[in-house]
């Protein structure tokens, strides 16, 4: 049977998750994760069912100093859901930041809901 990666081999995105719990303390709270499958990558990811997490993510794509023009926009599930997405690093981690926003269905037009899905 072949082993898994150890748990310290996630140290780089968990020590980085405890430095952006320091540093930015006040910022919403994301949903994290981390995978032995991408063992340098912390994601983070912001619902609106628990904050505006549209407003979120450009608080956390501040912080991290990730570019504007790097950010995508898409809608998926058929247009009802728009998605933010940008990547970048910090302190030895890639970072993917993702937010999702429900739109009503008639918001899709004006919302690009051509964009990809």
């Amino acid at each position: 049977m072949t082993e898994g990666l150890a748990l310290n081999g996630l140290s780089v995105p968990l020590q980085v998750l405890r430095l952006l719990a320091i540093d930015f303390p006040r910022l919403t709270a994301p949903n994290v994760d981390v995978s032995p499958l991408y063992p340098t990558l912390l994601r983070l990811s912001l619902h609106d069912s628990s904050c505006d997490s549209f407003a979120a993510f450009e608080s956390w794509r501040c912080a991290l100093d990730i570019e504007p023009a790097t950010v995508d926009f898409h809608t998926q599930s058929d247009g009802l859901t728009a998605v933010l997405k940008a990547c970048g690093a910090y302190a030895g981690a890639d970072i993917e930041l993702t937010a999702f926003a429900a739109l009503p269905a008639n918001d899709t037009a004006s919302a690009g809901a051509g964009g990809a899905q």
